[in-house]
C-alpha cells in the first residue's frame, strides 16, 4: 500500500541538518527530542519498533545538551536523537535478545562500546530497537516483542535482525539508528525499509561480543548521517579483541571520489539461494545505467558464492544455535520462537566433520569475495533477491530448511571483513524500496561511503517518507 506524505517536522531532519541548526541557535535539542517522541508515540501502535522506550530520560539528556550548546561546549553529536539495537548494551537496560527465553534478563551493567561513544559525543538515546529471537532471522518476528512492521507497507516486515532499527529510521524516530550485521542484518532491513545501512569493515566499530562476521553500524536516512555516526562509533575500545588499530579517517569528506573511470564490478547473480526478483533487478539495472552515464566503467562479475558455501555456513550456525538452545531448561526452550527451534534442531545431530566443513565455508566465502573485487575499485549489485515479504513470515522463504537463501548477496562480505553499504536505489512497481549494495576493499569504509554519496547525488528523487499514523 502507498502512504500519504507526512509534513516535514523536526523529527525528519537529518543529523547534519540538526547540528547546523543547533549551532545557529535556531532549533533546540529539547524541541527536536519532543518531536521525535511524539512521532514515536503516534506510530509505535502500528510499527512496534522500540523496546525500552525512555522519553523522560531522553528529554533529560536533551536539556543537558541544550545547556552545552548555550555555553559553547557542544559535543560532536550533541542533541541528536538515536536508537540502539537491543543486542548493543545500554547501561541499566536489559538485553532479552528478542526472545521470551530471556524475558528476565538483568539490566546491562555497562554501555557497549558503540553506545559509550554515542553517549560521550552527546547523542540523546531514545530507546532500544527490536530484534527477532537471538538475532537469527531477517524478520521482525519475535517471541518477546510484538511483531515489528514496515512503515512503507504494514503488511510487510522490515527485515532483520536489525528490525526495529530499519523501521525506526524509515518512520522518522530521529536520524541515527545503530544495528548489527553478521550476514546482512543491517543492509537487508536498510534495503527493505528504504534507508542507508552501513556494515563497516570487521573491527572498525568495536563491539564487546565479537564473533565471526559480526559488525555494528548505522542505519540512517542519508549517507552523510552514516558517515557522521561512523566518526563517533569507530573510536577504539579495548573490549573488542578483533578491533582495528586507531585510525584518523576523513569520515566527513564525502566528495573525494570521481565516478569517471571508476572500475565497478557488477554482481547481479548471487550464485546461490533465491533467484533475483524482476522488480529488484529493474531497480539495480537503472542504478547501474546512472553510474555508467556518470563515467563509471561497469563490468559483470560471475557469481562467486556457491550453494555449498551457503549450506555449510547454515550448518555451522544451526549447530551453534542448537548448543545455545539445548543449554536452556525445558521451560525456557519452549519459549523460543518455534521457527528458530526447528531451524536449530537441524544442527543437533551433525558430526564434528560436518560442523568443521561448515565452518570452513566461511573461509571459502572470504577468499571468493576478495578474489572477486581484486580487479575492481568496488563491487555493486542487489542487497536482497526479493522485496520486503509478509510481516508474519520468519524469512522470505518462511522455511527453516531454506532459512539462509536470501542472504547470498550480503553474507560473503561479512566473512571477507569488507565494508558494504545499502543505499536506496528505487522502488518496485508495488512501491516497495530496493537498495543498491556497494562493497569496497577491506578497510575502505570511507571509499564505500563516498561512492554511496556520489550515487545518492545522481539518483532520481525518491518517494516521500511513509506515514502510518
Amino acid at each position: 500500500m502507498n502512504h500519504p506524505t507526512q509534513s516535514a517536522t523536526l523529527a525528519d531532519l537529518t543529523a547534519t541538518e540538526l547540528l547546523a541548526l543547533y549551532a545557529r541557535r535556531t532549533v533546540s535539542p529539547v524541541a527536536v527530542t519532543q518531536a521525535v517522541i511524539a512521532r514515536a508515540e503516534a506510530q509505535e501502535p502500528h510499527l512496534h519498533a522500540l523496546y525500552a522506550f525512555a522519553p523522560e530520560a531522553a528529554l533529560a539528556s536533551a536539556r543537558a545538551s541544550e545547556a552545552r550548546w548555550m555555553k559553547g561546549e557542544a559535543l560532536p553529536l550533541d542533541g541528536v536523537p538515536v536508537t540502539i539495537k537491543e543486542n548493543i548494551a545500554i547501561k541499566g537496560v536489559p538485553m532479552p535478545l528478542g526472545t521470551a527465553a530471556r524475558d528476565d534478563a538483568p539490566p546491562s551493567p555497562a554501555d557497549a562500546p558503540a553506545t559509550a561513544r554515542l553517549r560521550e559525543d552527546g547523542a540523546v538515546i531514545l530507546a532500544s530497537t527490536t530484534m527477532p529471537d537471538y538475532g537469527m532471522l531477517s524478520s521482525g518476528l519475535s517471541s518477546f516483542h510484538p511483531l515489528t512492521r514496515n512503515p512503507w507497507d504494514l503488511a510487510r516486515g522490515p527485515g532483520g535482525s536489525s528490525a526495529g532499527s530499519g523501521a525506526a529510521a524509515a518512520a522518522g524516530y530521529g536520524p541515527i539508528h545503530l544495528g548489527t550485521d553478521i550476514g546482512g542484518s543491517i543492509r537487508l532491513p536498510a534495503s527493505w525499509c528504504g534507508v542507508v545501512g552501513h556494515k563497516p569493515s570487521h573491527g572498525r566499530v568495536p563491539i564487546d561480543n565479537a564473533f565471526y562476521g559480526r559488525c555494528a553500524g548505522p542505519l540512517t536516512r542519508s549517507v552523510a548521517d552514516a558517515a557522521l555516526t561512523m566518526r563517533s562509533v569507530s573510536r577504539p575500545d579495548d573490549r573488542d579483541p578483533t578491533g582495528l588499530p586507531p585510525a584518523d579517517l576523513p569520515w566527513l569528506d564525502l566528495d573525494g571520489i570521481d565516478l569517471k573511470g571508476l572500475r565497478l564490478g557488477l554482481v547481479m547473480e548471487a550464485g546461490a539461494g533465491l533467484p533475483l526478483d524482476p522488480g529488484n533487478r529493474a531497480v539495480i539495472e537503472a542504478a547501474v545505467a546512472l553510474l555508467e552515464q556518470a563515467g563509471a566503467i561497469v563490468e559483470p562479475v560471475p557469481a562467486f558464492l556457491t550453494q555449498e558455501m551457503l549450506d555449510g555456513l547454515d550448518r555451522f550456525w544451526r549447530q551453534r544455535a542448537s548448543l545455545d538452545i539445548e543449554a536452556l531448561d525445558e521451560a525456557r526452550r519452549a519459549r523460543v520462537l518455534p521457527f528458530i527451534r526447528d531451524w536449530a534442531a537441524g544442527g543437533r545431530a551433525l558430526s564434528g566433520a560436518a560442523v568443521f566443513h561448515g565452518m570452513a565455508q566461511m573461509a571459502a566465502m572470504r577468499d571468493a569475495a576478495l578474489a572477486a573485487i581484486r580487479p575492481f575499485d568496488f563491487l555493486i549489485g542487489p542487497v536482497s533477491p526479493n522485496p520486503a515479504f509478509p510481516a508474519e513470515h520468519a524469512s522470505p522463504t518462511n522455511d527453516p530448511a531454506r532459512a539462509m537463501h536470501h542472504i547470498a548477496y550480503t553474507v560473503p562480505f561479512n566473512m571477507s571483513e569488507q565494508p558494504a553499504i545499502s543505499v536506496p536505489a528505487g522502488f518496485t512497481p508495488d512501491g516497495l524500496p530496493v537498495g543498491l549494495q556497494i562493497a569496497g576493499r577491506r578497510f575502505d569504509d570511507v571509499g564505500v561511503l563516498r561512492l554511496a554519496r556520489a550515487f545518492e547525488r545522481i539518483r532520481p528523487a525518491l518517494r516521500p517518507w511513509p506515514v502510518v499514523a
